[in-house]
């Protein structure tokens, strides 16, 4: 088995999403598989690109020109299977690239065994999005799609408490906010298919949110920080907007995020750097 740090490379350098995402789960399977049997693999070293390979389509535009469709529509919900796609294809990268970028960086072996379960699960998703887009006569691609969701990696890349705050524990959590209501969308349009599949990606993103947490908690800890004031600053350093309400209180709290996290941040008017 390669290491590590060599899989999660490979991963962001192969630019079909079906491909990307075999791969991305050829490699959890191996990974785990070992872990199982006891066995530490090695972590390596690597040097992952600056921007992950992706394919000829969509076309990415700036989030101001991506057209925006009523969801009550075939072609609204469609827009909304792909926005969800194209998410999960970036959260795949995502989770390889935090294994990758901070290979050099001493972390228990948990860290890499929950990014790899998470990496593994957001190859799922992107997937179900693909059959549910695929099963509605359309495919990933189809669509003009969100051109700044990288943006995170890149303004992060040299920060990994700043990576876990924004990805996971902002971005990761708002989709927490979001996803029952795209859940009601599809079921009232009596697409059982969808509606299991977001169902599916609602209660595992739980998890992805617990681990941001869990771990930004432990390096806090690690460097005598107070988590709290650490996170206000690092969302207001690298979150370019603002935190919007309402906040799915639960489910944020089942993640391990408190309110005295995200509420003092909506609203505030956060700008860019």
């Amino acid at each position: 088995m390669i290491p590590l740090a060599q899989m999660a490379t490979a991963v962001l350098t192969t630019a079909d999403g079906r491909e990307k995402t075999a791969l991305s789960r050829q490699f959890a399977a191996q990974w785990q598989t070992a872990r199982r049997d006891g066995a530490v693999p090695d972590i390596g070293t690597a040097d992952p690109p600056d921007f992950p390979a992706r394919p000829a389509e969509p076309v990415l535009l700036d989030p101001r020109d991506v057209p925006h469709r009523k969801p009550g529509s075939e072609a609204g919900r469609i827009a909304l299977l792909h926005a969800v796609a194209h998410i999960e294809l970036n959260a795949v990268d995502l989770h390889w690239d935090v294994i990758a970028r901070f290979s050099d960086t001493p972390l228990p072996i948990g860290f890499y065994d929950d990014w790899v379960k998470a990496a593994d699960e957001e190859s799922k998703h992107f997937n179900l999005m693909c059959d549910c887009l695929e099963a509605l006569g359309s495919h990933y691609g189809a669509l003009p799609a969100h051109a700044g969701m990288w943006r995170a990696a890149t303004d992060t890349a040299d920060d990994l408490l700043g990576r876990l705050a924004v990805v996971p524990m902002v971005l990761e959590a708002r989709g927490l906010d979001v996803t029952p209501g795209m859940i009601q969308i599809f079921r009232s349009a009596k697409q059982a298919d969808a509606v299991a599949a977001l169902e599916t990606i609602y209660a595992e993103e739980v998890h992805h949110v617990a681990y941001g947490s869990k771990w930004f908690h432990f390096l806090c800890g690690r460097e005598n920080l107070d988590p709290t004031p650490v996170f206000h600053d690092l969302v207001r350093r690298y979150f370019h907007g603002n935190l919007k309400p309402p906040f799915n209180e639960e489910k944020r709290a089942e993640a391990g995020i408190p309110p005295d996290f995200y509420w003092p941040l909506a609203g505030t008017g956060q700008t860019s750097r």
